[in-house]
C-alpha cells in the first residue's frame, strides 16, 4: 500500500462519507439535520443572552451554564461547514489542514463540556452541602479562574494528538467513516506504528471520560447523602430539582460520548450505519439538548427568555 508523507501534505486530502446507502435522500436528510443546528444556535445565543443582560444571574452557577453555552456552540459551528456542504452540495472533500483544525476544535470542545459539567457539579455540591460557604469558595473569580483552567485542560489534552498524528505517514486510502474529522477515524488510515497514539489516546479517555464521571457521580453521592439527611420533604424536592437539569446534561453528553468510544474499539462489527448514528447523536445531542433542558428547568432563566422577547417586541412594537 503507497504512502503519503508529511512532504506531499499539501495536496494530501481527505473523502467524508454522508450516511451510508442514503447517498439519494442526502438533501431530504439535510432537513432535519438543518433544523437540529438552527435550534442549538439559536438555543445557545439566546442563553448567552439572558445570562449576559440579567446582573441577577452574573453568578457561578450561571456563568458555568455560559461556558456550557459557548462550548455547544463551538461544537454546532465546527461541524456545521463539513456537514450541511455535504448534505447540500455532496462537497466529499476536505484538505489536510482543515481536517487537522476540525479534529482540534472538535475534540476540544468535546472535552471542554465535559470539564464543564464537571466543575458544574463542584458548583452544586458546594451549593447543596455547604450553602453557608458557597459565596466564599465560588466567588465570581475563582469561577473565571476555573474557567480558564478548563480551556487550557482541553487544549493541552488535544494538542499532543495533533502533533502525534502529524508526523506520520498516511497510507493511499483517503476515504473517512464521517461527515467530519474524529481521531479515532483518521488514525485507521495511517500506515505506521501507531501505539504511541492509541497508547496517549487511551490515557486521554481514562483522565476525561473515565474520570470526569466518576468525579461527577462521586460528587452527586455526597449530594444525595446530604439531601437525604435533609429534614424536610420540601427541601429534598428543591435540592434534587436543582440538579435535575444538571444530570440530564451529564446524560446527554456521556451516554453517546461512552457508546462511540465502545463501537469504535469493540464492534468494528457491527454496521457502518450504526457507527455513524452513534457520532452524529453524540455530537448533535448535547449542543441541542442542553439549551432546552435548562430552558424548561431552570426557572431563572425560563423568565430571562419571556423578559428577553416581549422586550422585543415592546421595541418593534414603539418604533411602529
Amino acid at each position: 500500500m503507497s504512502r503519503m508523507n508529511n512532504t506531499a501534505q499539501s495536496t494530501f486530502y481527505f473523502i467524508l462519507t454522508g450516511i451510508p446507502g442514503y447517498e439519494a435522500f442526502h438533501i431530504w436528510i439535510s432537513i432535519p439535520f438543518s433544523c437540529f443546528y438552527i435550534i442549538s444556535i439559536i438555543g445557545n445565543t439566546t442563553i448567552l443572552a439572558v445570562i449576559h443582560k440579567d446582573a441577577s444571574l452574573h453568578q457561578p452557577m450561571y456563568l458555568f451554564l455560559s461556558m456550557l453555552a459557548l462550548t455547544d456552540l463551538g461544537l454546532t459551528l465546527t461541524t456545521l461547514p463539513t456537514v450541511m456542504r455535504l448534505l447540500w452540495f455532496n462537497v466529499l472533500k476536505i484538505s489536510f489542514e482543515a481536517c487537522f483544525a476540525q479534529l482540534f476544535f472538535l475534540h476540544g470542545f468535546s472535552f471542554m463540556e465535559s470539564s464543564v459539567l464537571l466543575a458544574m457539579s463542584f458548583d452544586r455540591y458546594v451549593a447543596i452541602c455547604r450553602p453557608l460557604h458557597y459565596a466564599s469558595i465560588l466567588t465570581n473569580e475563582v469561577t473565571r479562574r476555573i474557567g480558564v483552567a478548563i480551556l487550557c485542560r482541553c487544549v493541552l489534552a488535544v494538542l499532543p494528538c495533533l502533533f502525534l498524528l502529524k508526523r506520520l505517514p498516511f497510507c493511499s486510502s483517503h476515504l473517512l467513516s464521517h461527515s467530519y474529522c474524529l481521531h479515532q477515524d483518521m488514525i485507521r488510515l495511517v500506515c505506521a506504528d501507531t501505539r504511541v497514539n492509541s497508547w496517549y489516546g487511551f490515557a486521554l479517555i481514562m483522565l476525561i471520560v473515565v474520570l470526569d464521571p466518576v468525579l461527577i457521580v462521586l460528587s452527586y453521592a455526597l449530594i444525595l447523602r446530604s439531601i437525604l439527611g435533609t429534614a424536610t420533604r420540601t427541601g429534598r424536592i428543591k435540592a434534587l430539582n436543582n440538579c435535575l437539569s444538571h444530570f440530564l446534561a451529564v446524560l446527554v453528553l456521556y451516554v453517546p460520548m461512552v457508546s462511540l468510544s465502545m463501537t469504535h474499539r469493540f464492534a468494528k462489527h457491527v454496521p457502518h450505519l450504526v457507527h455513524v448514528a452513534i457520532a452524529n447523536i453524540y455530537l448533535l445531542a448535547p449542543p441541542v439538548m442542553n439549551p432546552i433542558i435548562y430552558s424548561v428547568k431552570t426557572k431563572q432563566i425560563r423568565r430571562g427568555i419571556f423578559h428577553l422577547i416581549f422586550q422585543r417586541k415592546l421595541k418593534f412594537l414603539e418604533k411602529k
